[in-house]
């Protein structure tokens, strides 16, 4: 049996799958949105994302911005930061990192008896050098991220990736995104995830530079 067995192949392949099935959905995207949508559905293996992933105008000016000047990039997750190409990062001094498992985080989250993320997430708002958000898991997360932008508590971000998954408050927390002039991508609905999350990013990145190997 033959296959395709080096990496760059296999993905090319894959992008070239993607593409041809999308059909007229990949009119409406933007070439430099592109990218990101192809990502999103290699990641998952779902078309649906070709039609629930939105993009503010913005965000990809914004998102080089932040990437170039060497931004710190909040997750709420550690399987965000641990999917993250740290390689890549490291070429504009870009660092991932994650809150949810301190010690101190975790405390404080049940002492006052709410989530370690939206703890995490005050914490990490309030941090001048972390300019990028990631959110795959927790709408908790999000909606704090947003209430401390509207308090004047937290800068206006470069990008905010708000993808939380599941069944409370994650399309509810991507509305309340949605209705803010901010940079942001998010996926409508139910659906996204840390991994979709990871998808987002990495579709920003490779397009900063000429990407030749793994």
């Amino acid at each position: 049996m033959t296959y395709i067995k080096v990496p760059m192949d296999i993905e090319k392949r894959s992008f070239e799958i993607i593409e041809s099935e999308m059909g007229v959905e990949k009119n409406r995207f933007k070439s430099h949105e592109m990218p990101i949508v192809k990502r999103a559905i290699h990641t998952t293996a779902d078309f649906n994302y070709g039609e629930i992933i939105e993009f503010s105008e913005e965000f990809m000016e914004k998102s080089r911005e932040a990437i170039l000047g060497g931004c710190k990039i909040y997750c709420d997750t550690k399987m965000i930061v641990n999917g993250l190409s740290k390689k890549n990062l490291e070429r504009f001094g870009c660092e991932a990192y994650t809150l949810v498992s301190d010690p101190m985080v975790a405390a404080e989250a049940k002492r006052r008896g709410v989530t370690r993320s939206i703890v995490g997430m005050e914490r990490a708002a309030k941090d001048p050098d972390t300019k990028i958000f990631l959110i795959g898991n927790a709408p908790t997360a999000l909606f704090t991220l947003l209430e401390m932008i509207d308090k004047k508590e937290a800068a206006k971000p470069n990008l905010i990736v708000g993808v939380p998954v599941g069944f409370v408050g994650a399309a509810e927390s991507k509305e309340d995104l949605a209705a803010r002039d901010l940079p942001y991508i998010l996926t409508k609905g139910r659906k996204g995830g840390s991994t979709v999350a990871v998808s987002i990013l990495h579709g920003i990145l490779y397009q900063l530079f000429d990407r030749k190997d793994f």
